[in-house]
This record gives structure tokens, C-alpha cells and sequence, in this order.
């Protein structure tokens, strides 16, 4: 054994595996940010449809919001081959919940509970999944909205958002989110925020999907573009009054 652990060819065939098989280290194709707020029947959830290739805005038309289970929306933001392994776990989760037939199924918080371990777990192998998710839904009545974080950090709020809308959208919904809301005022809160960020966020598109969950299921909603207006005079003359600038 110990002359074959010290044969070069062998260590030359087992450092070619182990290179072979890394998972992703760095962040390659990403979307930007996912809002989740509740309202008067369930939950609604906002992302836009466009995915960055490093610094260029690449693709324009990938989902980013999916069902999980019965009862329970899933949004990331982060890499998408990391978000595409994620729903591979979570698929294997629910296969073998369904497996015990015995009249009960996952909620959303046993699939927050379950994201924060895997999010957590693979933080301290220092081979992190680079995401940020946002986990919605509704059982027996009762809204459940959570956010995890890239290294396992989790918190459940009645308003949630990550990337960029962790700082420029959540001030507006503190200001604006009402628990009463009705599906129209949130869909136009939702808007109102991802109109923000799409100004403001250089990896943001003006396509976006939403998505509500309520307690009689998930309903996904056709992309659509908002409309925007770039004539504002901080837009067509930024330097306007900046000392020192260019």
C-alpha cells in the first residue's frame, strides 16, 4: 500500500480525479436579486429574468423562481448551476417524503429548516453553494416566509429580500408593506421595487417574473417587461455638482 501511495504515476492519476471532480468555485453565470413578500392569501415573490456571464448580461430569459413540494416557492439568486443543484437536492427531499405516503408533506419551514443545514454544511467544507434563497409558502393556513444566505445564515420576515435588494428595496417595503395588503397592492409594491433595482443594479433587467403561492397552490406568471423612463436629469448628467469629479 505504501509503495503504491508513493508511486508518482498513481499521485498523478489521483490529483487528475480529484481536479476532475470540483464543484464550482467561483461564480460564473448569476442572476441578481429575488423579493418575497406576504400578503392578505400567501406569499408573492419577484425576480427578473436575466443571468450575467461574468460582467456581461448575457441571458435574458432564465427562471429563477420554481415550486417546491405542495407548498413551498423557492427564489435564488447567486449561480445558477449552484440554484440547478439545489433543486436537484430538494427533488430527492420531496421524492422521498412522497415515498411515505402517509397523508403529511413537507412544509416551508421544514424546507427552510433543511435549506439553512445543506446552505451551512457546505459552507464549512469551504466549498459554499453561491446562492442566496429566498423560501415561501403556506400550509394549514399559516404564511411562512424565510431568506438563507451563501454561508447559512437564515432569518424568517414578513418581507425578505437578497443581493442588491437587501439595501435598496427593503427600505421601501419597511415603509410600504402593509400585512393586509391585497394581491394588486403587493404586485405593484413588487414593482415599485424591482424598478428600483433595475436603475440602480447593473446586472438587473426590465423583464421579471412573480410568482404567488397560496393555500390552494403555486401559480408562476408569465415574464413581462416594466416600463421605464431614463430622463431624469440625475441620469442624463450624474456629475451634475460632484466636486472633483470627471
Amino acid at each position: 500500500m505504501d509503495s503504491l501511495a508513493s508511486d508518482p504515476v498513481n499521485q498523478c492519476t489521483a490529483t487528475s480525479f480529484e481536479m476532475d471532480s470540483q464543484r464550482t468555485q467561483y461564480p460564473y453565470v448569476t442572476g441578481t436579486s429575488v423579493i418575497g413578500v406576504k400578503y392578505e392569501d400567501g406569499i408573492l415573490m419577484a425576480a427578473d429574468t436575466g443571468a450575467s456571464y461574468g460582467s456581461t448580461l448575457r441571458y435574458k430569459s432564465v427562471e429563477r423562481i420554481k415550486p417546491v413540494g405542495k407548498h413551498s416557492l423557492l427564489g435564488a439568486s447567486g449561480e445558477i448551476s449552484d440554484f440547478q443543484e439545489i433543486l436537484r437536492y430538494l427533488d430527492e427531499l420531496i421524492l422521498y417524503d412522497n415515498m411515505w405516503d402517509d397523508g403529511n408533506s413537507l412544509g416551508p419551514k421544514e424546507v427552510h429548516s433543511y435549506l439553512n443545514r445543506v446552505m451551512y454544511n457546505r459552507r464549512n467544507k469551504f466549498n459554499p453553494l453561491w446562492n442566496s434563497l429566498v423560501l415561501g409558502g403556506v400550509k394549514n393556513g399559516k404564511k411562512y416566509l424565510g431568506m438563507v444566505s451563501m454561508i447559512g445564515v437564515h432569518f424568517e420576515d414578513n418581507h425578505v429580500a437578497t443581493g442588491f435588494g437587501n439595501h435598496l428595496a427593503r427600505p421601501i417595503l419597511r415603509d410600504e408593506w402593509r400585512e393586509d395588503m391585497t394581491f394588486e397592492e403587493a404586485v405593484k409594491l413588487l414593482e415599485k421595487c424591482m424598478l428600483v433595482l433595475l436603475y440602480r443594479d447593473r446586472s438587473a433587467i426590465n423583464k421579471l417574473q412573480i410568482a404567488k403561492i397560496t393555500e390552494e397552490g403555486v401559480t408562476i406568471m408569465p415574464p413581462y417587461a416594466l416600463k421605464t423612463f431614463w430622463g431624469f436629469s440625475a441620469f442624463e448628467n450624474p456629475t451634475k455638482g460632484a466636486e472633483g469629479s470627471w
